[in-house]
């Protein structure tokens, strides 16, 4: 049982060093993050992504006295569910009316006691680093009483404005080779990115899921971040990385796309069945992670170009698939509450030598979905034209990229 005294000198010196730092750059989210009475407020994302900046933007847009505590402070690792009811009195005694709990998660049972403090009337607000912890234990206490938003690195749109640069071809190239991570931006240290790889492995999985094969969690990981755009299946890397069974490989997706390392986007299917056993495509959640971590020898531009897109429908909560009949591929099939919005290519730069094989996968797509507009993203290249009866647009990433709505 933890001393009241001892969290309370937590909770002093954690609000103290909140409020000394700077407020920071105001993110898009922002206006898309209601503090209800009503409903518990989650935000989940990767570890570094500003999390804890957007937190404390919320905490002073909020009225009242509130309270911040965040629960990986090392003073509570012995934090136990018990130790809500000290917390409670310190509570009472703040008179908050607002509470705000970062990494809550790790403590066993933390859903009740939200649940609790929303049944008697106060705001919550929820950060955590883990999205299948967090997803599973408010279906079955939370349900109806809390909303979900997840929280990126850096955006293109939000690097421009961060940085001060214009938007143009120069800035993208600057965005795909440092990615979006905060911190890294403003210090340029590699270390940085360097670090939070390794925290993720180590804390995030290794340490949090009781792993003992570490060096084959940590070569699948290098693997994954080292292919982003291919296919993978969870045999294959099982037989290529010496893994003792593919169930374990699916495991260590399902650990690293919990901890928002990397997704796995589906092939397209009516069937959920087909859309489980199909190879999947690799995203990795940033650039500067690619470019730390990967150990591939030669850049692929086309790929790195194809995984900010990925990323730039995630943040705009797309269902997102690839498109695979008959060996003809096209990148994105973009969905919304299950209906098609549009269907995208991406190709760093159309070429004699690739403009057939591009045009070929989209207007397949196309066909199959009975919609006469698809999209190609280049890196710099600016046309449209008519294929076969189908309008085909091809549009820069960076005018892509600085759409409200990209996906529609």
């Amino acid at each position: 049982m933890i001393q009241q005294a001892v969290l309370q000198r937590v909770i002093d010196t954690q609000k103290k060093r909140m409020f000394r730092s700077e407020t920071g750059f105001r993110r898009e989210i922002l206006p898309n993050m209601p503090v209800l009475q009503s409903h518990a407020l989650i935000i989940t994302g990767i570890r570094r992504c500003g999390k804890s900046t957007l937190l404390r933007q919320i905490l002073e847009a909020s009225d009242g006295e509130k309270l911040f505590l965040s629960f990986e402070d090392p003073r509570l690792f012995n934090f136990e569910i018990s130790d809500f009811e000290i917390l409670d009195g310190i509570i009472e005694n703040s008179k908050s009316g607002t509470l705000f709990f970062d990494e809550i998660q790790v403590i066993d049972g933390w859903e009740l006691y939200v649940r609790q403090k929303l049944d008697e009337g106060f705001r919550v607000v929820v950060t955590g680093s883990n999205a299948s912890m967090l997803s599973r234990e408010l279906g079955t206490k939370l349900t109806g009483r809390h909303i979900s938003k997840e929280l990126f690195p850096f955006s293109y749109r939000e690097f421009l404005g961060f940085k001060n640069l214009r938007t143009d071809e120069k800035s993208l190239q600057k965005y795909m080779n440092t990615g979006g991570f905060p911190e890294f931006i403003k210090i340029n240290n590699t270390d940085i990115l360097t670090g939070l790889f390794h925290d993720i492995l180590n804390r995030d999985i290794i340490v949090r899921h009781g792993i003992r094969d570490a060096r084959s969690l940590k070569n699948l990981a290098v693997y994954l971040v080292s292919n982003a755009g291919n296919l993978v299946t969870a045999g294959k890397l099982q037989q290529a990385l010496h893994i003792k069974s593919a169930a374990t490989v699916l495991d260590y997706f399902s650990f690293l796309e919990d901890a928002y390392l990397v997704n796995f986007m589906p092939k397209f299917n009516y069937s959920l069945k087909a859309r489980m056993v199909n190879p999947r495509k690799i995203y990795v959640i940033d650039p500067g992670i690619i470019n730390v971590a990967s150990n591939a020898f030669a850049e692929n531009k086309g790929h790195l170009l194809e995984n900010l897109i990925y990323w730039e429908l995630r943040r705009q909560g797309k269902e997102l698939y690839y498109f695979n009949e008959n060996k003809v591929e096209c990148d994105f099939v973009v969905m919304k509450n299950e209906k098609l919005e549009r269907v995208i290519q991406v190709c760093y730069e159309l070429l004699p030598e690739n403009r057939e094989r591009e045009i070929r996968g989209l207007t397949a797509a196309m066909d199959f979905f009975q919609t006469n507009n698809g999209l190609i993203i280049s890196f710099n290249q600016d046309d449209a034209f008519m294929y076969n009866g189908n309008r085909i647009e091809v549009l820069p990433a960076w005018k892509f990229l600085m759409q409200e709505n990209a996906g529609a």
